[in-house]
């Protein structure tokens, strides 16, 4: 298997996790009690990690070593968008994840958590778009 392919099937998997979570994990949150929203979501947290960070470091590992291979637009553009995803993960959705653990969990949080989560939506659908047809013109 060529290192397209595989680049392909870590975008799918997170087009198909980032979906998951925007439709059904994040606006499951609002049915919760405070409490209870707050003590699954230390364990969602835990337990989506392990899910996650495996994914987004393989895309971005197989996003530099194409980047190695051939500078052209697909591979210098997947590598902006990834890094767009990274910074939005870590500058606002683990401080947003952070604030639900301790107990914010006020309408308001979970709905900036879901409409600012679009921009990942978005930008994962469109990173799978691309590398789906950038590996079919190869």
């Amino acid at each position: 298997m060529d290192i397209g392919t595989i680049r392909l099937l870590f975008d799918f998997g997170l087009l198909i996790l980032i979906w998951h979570v925007q439709i059904l994990i994040y606006p499951s949150f609002s049915y919760y009690k405070a409490e209870g929203l707050r003590q699954w979501h230390k364990k969602y947290v835990l337990r989506i990690t392990y899910i996650v960070m495996p994914l987004m470091i393989g895309q971005l590992s197989l996003a530099i070593v194409q980047s190695f291979h051939k500078l052209g637009s697909y591979e210098i553009g997947s590598l902006i968008i990834i890094s767009i995803i990274w910074l939005s993960t870590f500058l606002q959705f683990v401080p947003m994840h952070s604030k639900i653990s301790f107990g914010d969990t006020d309408h308001q949080m979970l709905s900036t958590l879901i409409r600012k989560n679009w921009l990942r939506t978005v930008l994962l659908s469109i990173m799978f778009t691309w590398s789906f047809i950038h590996l079919c013109l190869q």
